[in-house]
């Protein structure tokens, strides 16, 4: 499958969404996502950002594959993915006992590029990980995580703060 997105110089309006059990190996999570620009003939370049669930915001593969990609990593609660549950093609009872939402990966790319944001990639698997991508701009997360460093982006004063990841572990929106 080959997505024509477009003209695309100067601009990457697609977002990744990943979703891992614990520990998952990283090299899992990012061939993964190769998987899934590949499948749909799309240029990794394009990527804005990968988005998550909040509980993964120190998972060790989901900072590789942000690091590998270059992009921001945003994660979002599991009642803000919840809300994209009328919008998913993969919604599993499964992951909503476990999570408190009915879908990571489709459910993340979709919040991470807001209401005109459109999945392009449904939800592919691996053994430890899922992946989606969609078409759209990169929102702001109340949680972002690039670089190694914390950042909460407040919405009145567009401030940011820096924590050390230490400090994150026990962090929520």
């Amino acid at each position: 499958m080959h997505l024509d997105i477009g003209d695309q110089a100067g601009r990457r309006p697609l977002v990744l969404g990943l979703g891992c059990e614990r520990g998952a190996p990283c090299d899992e999570v990012i061939l993964l996502a190769e998987e899934a620009l590949r499948l749909a003939g799309l240029d990794r370049r394009w990527l804005t950002g990968l988005a998550s669930l909040d509980s993964r915001i120190a998972e060790p593969a989901m900072m590789a594959a942000a690091a590998h990609f270059s992009v921001p990593f945003v994660v979002f609660d599991a009642g803000t993915l919840e809300a994209q549950s009328p919008r998913l093609q993969n919604p599993s009872e499964i992951v909503f006992a476990l999570t408190g939402c009915h879908g990571v990966a489709e459910a993340a790319a979709l919040a991470a590029t807001g209401r005109s944001g459109a999945l392009i990639v449904p939800k592919i698997k691996s053994s430890h990980a899922t992946a989606a991508i969609a078409r759209g701009g990169f929102v702001e997360s109340s949680q972002q995580v690039a670089a190694g460093c914390w950042q909460s982006e407040s919405v009145s004063s567009h401030r940011e703060s820096r924590l050390p990841m230490s400090m994150v572990s026990g962090a929520t929106p």
